[in-house]
């Protein structure tokens, strides 16, 4: 392909006249060679969108084609990486040009001088015929996780030859394959995928089992499947980026990906730095051995934040076809929805919601939609999870990017400024989140947990619910217009958002809770709500049941007991019904 020379230079567009060329295609633009991408064709003048700062950029610059669209480059050394929004490692880039990153530095994204223990499949034989998402051997990328080299998407033919177990750098020769097409073709440990295509997979399947975080309000009230999509819209200071990096550590997933897309930089340089000493409270090691980070802060060029998401996605969606289940965390999808809105003012596209284009409910579409638990086309079964963060400016949930995500998403954790103001974190409301995934996960926690998870979620809710309503009573007419059995469930709603809703992400013993202390908890309260309104049918008077002992300790019991000592959070449960039965008693044998 023949180079071609810069026509105009309009902000991070810029017109080339390229015969040839096509939709989509990498380029290096101008001497600096900055990273460019063809986002669309008119006769021979192509528009090309850069990723970097277009500043000092003249007309007739030249413009290189690289013969392929943007890409994300694959293989071992991911884990544990450091990228920005079109793949360019960091840490390589500060080693080599120091803290600001130099325009136009070409940087590969995986070291190609580093060897890996390459161990071939054992069941492959020359002139065996080989498919794409075929495993050829396994390599340890890190002590947490095993990658599976496997044969590329659309590679099919026969085996001619398979390397022998060894030492190999990313770039050499692991096998050979005999295509009809193409002839003999050689595979390494190295290969690329086009970041805006979503890489193919036998057949998706549905949900089975929660993505289990240890937080309460998520896992036991909300729940997300493992291959599903969420939402974490909220407000500045609601709590975010802290909620994110919780479910970052403590996920059952295999693989994090975080995806910082346009966040101020000094909230991605505190993940940047905090990521690194937290500890996988899975394997005792290090967080980073199964999590890798894209930053892309809001002061890089806008439109790299769009690259950024669909790296991120592209790099879930790898792991997810070795077998993985992987969460990818987007922070935020108002940034990326912002560099959309950008780039269509310049293209002059007709704008419609506050200035959004038009297209925008279909991109957010299309992004939650490779979210998915699949089969793969090697045979395993993987899946790729989807949390998205949502900053609506002034908290407005009707904004178009919180709206149009509602409507797509599983799963809404919708964060409240007030609960954060008044120190309630999470920060989760109760009464704007949903969950679409609760049959599902019902499943799960009755098969493993307990049969009577559903209605205890569903009482808890109610009782929240009836409380919030009770709440307007109080606050135009005071709580002496309420009956017993109404203040009772006012107290009691009050006593699940302190030992249930709230969880402290500093608390050595709380910041993660397990499965089965989440429903010993949440059993705890509802017995002691459903006992005590019992007891005020039969004119025990609110006052004696909220001197009770037990409250005070149940308050205190997601602190006091860690996750191994459910047999103390039941000799608790039989204590406060002791104590219930006593107060029956004393007022029964009072009233004869």
């Amino acid at each position: 392909m023949k180079s071609g020379r810069i026509i105009e230079v309009n902000g991070p567009l810029v017109q080339a006249r390229l015969p040839g060329i096509a939709n989509g295609e990498q380029l290096r633009v101008g001497e600096l060679g900055l990273t460019g991408e063809v986002i669309g064709l008119d006769g021979e003048r192509a528009l090309i969108q850069v990723y970097e700062s277009t500043e000092m950029l003249r007309p007739g610059e030249e413009v290189v084609p690289l013969g392929h669209p943007l890409s994300a480059e694959l293989g071992p050394g991911l884990l544990g990486g450091i990228f920005d929004g079109v793949q360019r490692p960091l840490r390589a880039i500060m080693e080599s040009a120091g803290e600001h990153i130099p325009r136009g530095l070409a940087l590969p994204a995986l070291d190609r001088k580093k060897h890996w223990d390459f161990i071939p499949e054992a069941s492959l034989r020359a002139g065996q015929e080989i498919r794409g998402g075929m495993v050829l051997g396994r390599v340890q990328e890190t002590e947490a996780v095993e990658h599976r080299i496997l044969v590329p998407p659309g590679i099919k033919g026969e085996l001619m030859e398979l390397a022998g177990a060894g030492r190999y750098t990313l770039e050499q020769t692991i096998a050979r394959v005999r295509t009809p097409l193409k002839g003999i073709q050689g595979l390494s440990l190295l290969q690329r995928w086009p970041v805006r295509q979503p890489r193919p997979y036998a057949r998706r399947d549905d949900g089975i089992a929660p993505l289990l975080t240890g937080q309460r309000i998520l896992d036991t009230f909300f729940p997300l499947l493992k291959g599903g999509k969420g939402a974490i819209p909220g407000p500045f200071g609601a709590g975010k980026t802290m909620l994110q990096q919780q479910i970052a550590r403590w996920t059952n997933a295999d693989i994090v990906i975080y995806v910082g897309c346009g966040e101020r930089g000094n909230e991605l340089v505190d993940i940047l730095e905090s990521f690194p000493e937290l500890t996988d409270p899975y394997s005792g090691r290090s967080l980073m051995e199964r999590t890798l980070l894209v930053a892309n802060t809001s002061n890089m060029p806008v439109v790299a934040r769009e690259a950024s998401i669909y790296l991120g996605v592209t790099l879930a969606e790898y792991y997810r076809d070795q077998g993985h289940d992987v969460v990818m965390l987007a922070d935020s999808t108002s940034r990326w929805a912002e560099a959309l809105r950008e780039v269509a003012g310049r293209l002059g596209q007709m704008p419609v919601e506050e200035g959004y284009p038009a297209y925008l409910a279909s991109r957010l579409a299309a992004f939650y939609e490779r979210a998915g638990r699949v089969d793969t086309l090697g045979g395993d079964s993987g899946s790729v999870t989807l949390i998205g963060a949502v900053s609506p400016p002034g908290g407005d949930f009707s904004e178009p990017v919180t709206n149009h995500t509602k409507d797509i998403i599983q799963t809404f954790w919708a964060l409240s400024k007030s609960l954060a103001d008044a120190r309630h974190y999470p920060s989760v409301s109760w009464t704007e989140s949903f969950s679409d995934a609760v049959e599902a996960a019902a499943r799960w926690w009755s098969r493993e947990i307990s049969p009577a998870w559903q209605a205890r979620r569903a009482q808890a809710l109610d009782l929240l619910a009836r409380a919030e309503e009770l709440s307007r009573i109080i606050n135009l007419v005071g709580v002496e217009a309420l009956s017993p059995a109404q203040r009772w469930s006012v107290e009691a709603a009050s006593l699940v958002r302190e030992a249930l809703l709230q969880q402290s992400a500093l608390d050595e013993v709380d910041s993660y809770c397990s499965p089965q202390k989440q429903f010993a908890l949440l059993d705890l309260a509802m017995s002691l709500y459903q006992r005590g309104g019992e007891l005020i049918d039969n004119q025990v008077p609110v006052s004696a049941l909220l001197q009770l002992p037990a409250l005070a300790r149940l308050r205190r019991a997601k602190n006091s007991y860690g996750n191994e000592q459910l047999d103390a959070l039941a000799r608790l449960k039989e204590d406060m019904q002791d104590q219930l039965d006593k107060l029956a008693r004393d007022y029964r044998e009072g009233r004869s």
